[in-house]
């Protein structure tokens, strides 16, 4: 049943000493509102930190060759190790855990480019490699155009190209379609097939990503005689098998093939996308960890000092609850009016702090959503963490009105009386 006498006097208590209440009202504003924009905060980082793993699958791992560092079977240290075809074939037979075994090769090595033209008068340098159709599986890109390569292309050495949206944009006029054209990359005309592009924008090198051509592996080492030479390799490990596992496994082949001593770990380098997303996902779990730390001690603060402002309420009003206890009332109904008071005072100072800092969120949000990647991406808050958020500080404010209510409900009506 509404009460209008209980509202009105708690009306009354929190607007008597004005400057008291809003301190105190801001210390719970406070707290709730910086844990919200930290929440925010370490989700932006997150989601800009780990933007670039959806570039490709993190049960995946790329090797590739480098000097040796131990002598072995009559080689001398320092030789260097390159792969082939031969290996490719090894690595597909003997990893049985493995989803897909991509070789890769590319025009001037890795991150090397290749003068690419049209018409004689367009021309620019991209990142030309040669590849596998199911190197998607492990880098996925979105087909805009046409079509991705397939092992029609792989089979029959098929001068086909699939090219970035950035190629597109440089070598074909807005109007014109690429499906169907031809561009001449380092003297030999491949036909444009399809057109790619990112699934998401990564914090960095997006664009370096829209500017690479795929072809064929097969058609690029005969189109630019590279013979049956393998520049590196990007393995995926099947459901559920870690791809460290896997990782070892191809090293040891690797390394059994090309003569390479089995405690030489320099001559194969490899990148476990597996192992870094991991570590990636452990930091931002210490960070969350750290931010509900903070928070939480900062919300206590603002509780405790709710706390303290009630006792001194209690005290300022031991006459009044003196002279209601002697008219009849029960010690519950002084119990309820206190911590109803310090409810009402968290209550309405959290949603304050959880409405403005979600709303400074969307403004940064806002701000940076036109921003291609960047390391601070799409801060948000999950909604249930902010609603448990805002439940817990009215509970803590009904918990920090519990001392200084019994202590009200403890008041002696005739000392109470007495006193001045």
């Amino acid at each position: 049943m509404f009460d209008s006498d209980r509202w009105q006097e708690i009306y009354h208590v929190l607007t008597k000493n004005k400057l008291r209440t809003f301190l105190t009202a801001f210390g719970v504003f406070w707290g709730l509102f910086m844990l919200i924009v930290l929440m925010g905060s370490g989700k932006g980082l997150e989601n800009g930190a780990t933007s670039d793993f959806s570039q490709f699958a993190t049960n995946s791992v790329y090797m590739w060759g480098q000097s040796t560092s131990m002598p072995y079977k009559g080689f001398k240290e320092g030789r260097w190790i390159g792969f082939d075809n031969e290996d490719t074939r090894a690595l597909e037979m003997g990893l049985k855990n493995a989803e897909v075994v991509a070789p890769k090769v590319q025009l001037g090595g890795y991150r090397g480019k290749g003068i690419v033209k049209r018409k004689k008068y367009q021309a620019s340098n991209f990142e030309v490699t040669g590849d596998i159709p199911e190197v998607i599986k492990i880098s996925p890109r979105s087909i805009v155009l046409g079509r991705w390569l397939n092992h029609t292309d792989l089979d029959e050495k098929r001068k086909v190209a699939v090219i970035g949206k950035q190629v597109q944009e440089v070598l074909f006029e807005e109007d014109e379609d690429p499906i169907g054209d031809y561009i001449n990359i380092g003297g030999v005309y491949f036909l444009v097939v399809g057109v790619y592009d990112m699934l998401a924008a990564s914090s960095h090198g997006g664009d370096r990503e829209l500017e690479k051509i795929f072809t064929p592996i097969t058609t690029f080492q005969q189109a630019f005689n590279y013979g049956n030479s393998v520049g590196w390799y990007s393995i995926m490990s099947k459901d559920e098998i870690p791809v460290s596992q896997v990782e070892e496994e191809a090293k040891a082949i690797l390394k059994e093939r090309n003569s390479i001593h089995p405690d030489d770990y320099r001559a194969i380098g490899s990148f476990n996308a597996e192992e870094e997303f991991t570590k990636m996902t452990n930091l931002f779990l210490g960070i969350n960890i750290l931010i509900w730390v903070v928070g939480i001690g900062t919300l206590l603060a603002g509780v405790i000092g709710v706390s303290n402002i009630m006792l001194i309420v209690v005290k300022e009003r031991t006459k009044e609850i003196g002279i209601r206890k002697a008219i009849g009332a029960t010690p519950m109904s002084i119990i309820s009016q206190i911590v109803l008071e310090s409810v009402i005072l968290t209550s309405v100072a959290g949603y304050f702090g959880l409405t403005l800092g979600v709303g400074l969120l969307e403004l940064i949000n806002s701000a940076t959503s036109t921003e291609e990647g960047g390391m601070f991406r799409q801060p948000e808050v999950d909604f249930n963490a902010a609603i448990i958020s805002l439940i817990i500080l009215i509970i803590a404010g009904g918990l920090a009105g519990i001392i200084p209510a019994r202590k009200a409900s403890a008041v002696d009506p005739i000392v109470a009386l007495r006193s001045e």
